[in-house]
C-alpha cells in the first residue's frame, strides 16, 4: 500500500453498479450484543431496517429542527441574549461531533448493537434533563450530553450502511436514507410549532424523549448487528487513532471529508440563524416559519431521491457535488446581495426562494461526499463515518455563533458564512479529490 493510503483505498472514480447489498445478520435477541449469523434477506426485514437506520440519522433533526421555533421564546423566558441561546444549538453539535470520536471506533471494536443502545439511553436521560434546565446554561450543558449520546445513531447508522452496501448501491441507500431522515425536518419544525401552541419550549424536549425512547426499543428488537466478529478491530485506542491517521492521510478522502464538513457549515447556519431572519427580520409567526422550514426540507428531500433515482449510476459522483456545490454559492451569493439591501427591500418571498435553492443543493451534495468518502474504506467504516461526522459537526459548530454576531436585526452574516464556507468546500473538493484525474487518482490509491 502506499504511503497514506487507506486500510483498502477505493478509486475516486464512480464505481459500476453495483454488488447487491450485502444482507444483514438476522436480529440477536435483546442484550446479546447482536451475536452474528445468518444474513437478513431482502424483503420486509431489510425494508425495516431501512427504516430503523433512517430513524437513527433522524436525530440530529430531531434535536434540532423540532426546538428551532421555540429560539425566541427561549430567549425571552430564560432572560438570555439570542448569541447566548444559540450556544444551545452549538453545544448539541459539539456533543454530536466529539461523541462521534467515541462511538465510531467502539462499535469497530464491539459491534454496532451494544454501543447504539448505550447512546441511545443516556440520550433519553439527556432529553429529560434538558426540559427541565432551570437557566441557560444549564439548558447548554444538557445539550452538550444529549449531543455526545445522539452521536451513536449517527455515526453507526453510517457505519451499518458501509457494512451492508458497496459502489452505486451505497449511494443510492444514502439517498433513501435522505428520503427516510428527511421527514424529520420536514415534520419536526411543524410539530414544534404546534407544541408552542399548547405548552412552553420544554415541552418540545418532553416529546424528544418520547420519540427516543421509541427508537431505542426499536432498535433493540429489530435492529440486527451487522459487523460479524471476525471483521472487528482487537485493539484499543491506539488502532482506532491509527487507523484515523491512515485515512486522514488519503487526500481525497480528507478532501470528501472538509468538502461535506463546509456544506454542513453552510445548512447549520441556515439552521441556527433562519428562526431570527424569518421571524424577528421579516416578522413571519412561528408556525409561518415552520412551514417554510419544512418546504425547504422537501426540497433537499426531493433532490436527494432525483440524486439517488435518477443521477448515481449514470452521472459520476463527483460531478453530481460539484454541480451541489455550484448552486449552493450561487444561492448563498443571492442572499448575501439581498441581505446587504444591493437588490432593494425584498420581502421574505424572494428570501425564502433563495434558501429553498440551498436546501434543495444540500440533498445531491450530503449523501454523494458520505459516499465517496466511504467508497476510500473498506474497513475501519465506523472510524470513517466518526472522522466525517465530526468533522461536519465541529465546523457546523463553529459556524453556529458567527451567524449571530452582529445581532438579531441582519442576515448578513448567515449570508457571509454560508457563502464563504461553500466556498472554501468547492477549494477542498477540487484541489484534493482532483475530479478531472480519477483515474490517475485511482491507479495511485490502489495497490
Amino acid at each position: 500500500m502506499p504511503e497514506g493510503g487507506t486500510d483498502t483505498p477505493q478509486p475516486t472514480q464512480t464505481p459500476q453498479p453495483a454488488t447487491t447489498p450485502v444482507p444483514a445478520p438476522r436480529p440477536a435477541g435483546p442484550g446479546t450484543g447482536g451475536a452474528p449469523s445468518a444474513r437478513v434477506p431482502h424483503g420486509r426485514t431489510g425494508l425495516l431496517v431501512t427504516f430503523v437506520l433512517g430513524g437513527l440519522t433522524a436525530t440530529p433533526p430531531l434535536a434540532m429542527d423540532m426546538y428551532l421555533p421555540s429560539l425566541p421564546e427561549v430567549t425571552r423566558t430564560l432572560h438570555a441574549p439570542a448569541a447566548t441561546v444559540q450556544l444551545t444549538l452549538t453545544a448539541c453539535l459539539l456533543g454530536m461531533a466529539l461523541g462521534q470520536l467515541v462511538v465510531g471506533p467502539m462499535s469497530d471494536r464491539w459491534g454496532r448493537r451494544r454501543p447504539l443502545l448505550a447512546g441511545l439511553a443516556v440520550y433519553v436521560v439527556a432529553t429529560a434533563l434538558c426540559a427541565l434546565a432551570p437557566t441557560v446554561e444549564t439548558l447548554v450543558a444538557f445539550r452538550l450530553a444529549q449531543g455526545l449520546a445522539g452521536a451513536a445513531g449517527i455515526v453507526i447508522a453510517r457505519a451499518v450502511v458501509r457494512d451492508l452496501y458497496d459502489g452505486v448501491a451505497m449511494a443510492r441507500f444514502f439517498s433513501t436514507l435522505m428520503l427516510i431522515s428527511g421527514v424529520a425536518p420536514v415534520v419536526a419544525p411543524l410539530i414544534g410549532g404546534q407544541i408552542l401552541r399548547v405548552t412552553d419550549w420544554r415541552g418540545v424536549f418532553v416529546v424528544l424523549t418520547v420519540i427516543g425512547l421509541l427508537l431505542g426499543a426499536l432498535v433493540w428488537f429489530r435492529l440486527p448487528e451487522t459487523l460479524e466478529p471476525g471483521e472487528r478491530h482487537a485493539g484499543g485506542v491506539g488502532e482506532a487513532l491509527h487507523a484515523m491517521r491512515r485515512l486522514l492521510a488519503d487526500p481525497p478522502f480528507t478532501g470528501y471529508l472538509l468538502a461535506g464538513g463546509f456544506a454542513f457549515a453552510a445548512l447549520f447556519a441556515y439552521i441556527s440563524a433562519s428562526p431570527f431572519v424569518v421571524q424577528e427580520i421579516y416578522g413571519a409567526s412561528p408556525q409561518t416559519f415552520s412551514l417554510l422550514f419544512g418546504l425547504n426540507s422537501v426540497g433537499l428531500v426531493a433532490a436527494g431521491q432525483i440524486n439517488g433515482k435518477l443521477l448515481v449510476g449514470r452521472v459520476s459522483l463527483e460531478k453530481v457535488l460539484a454541480t451541489g456545490l455550484a448552486v449552493i454559492i450561487l444561492a448563498a451569493t443571492a442572499l448575501l446581495l439581498m441581505a446587504t439591501g444591493a437588490l432593494g427591500d425584498v420581502g421574505l418571498p424572494p428570501v425564502a426562494a433563495a434558501l429553498f435553492v440551498l436546501m434543495s443543493a444540500m440533498g445531491i451534495t450530503m449523501p454523494n461526499t458520505q459516499s465517496l468518502a466511504l467508497l476510500r474504506t473498506r474497513h475501519s467504516a465506523g472510524s470513517a463515518s466518526a472522522l466525517l461526522g465530526t468533522a461536519s459537526f465541529l465546523i457546523g459548530a463553529i459556524a453556529s455563533p458567527l451567524v449571530g454576531i452582529a445581532g438579531e436585526d441582519t442576515a448578513v452574516p448567515m449570508a457571509v458564512v454560508q457563502l464563504v464556507s461553500a466556498l472554501v468546500a468547492l477549494a477542498c473538493f477540487m484541489g484534493m479529490c482532483r475530479p478531472w484525474n480519477k483515474r490517475a487518482d485511482g491507479e495511485g490509491a490502489g495497490h
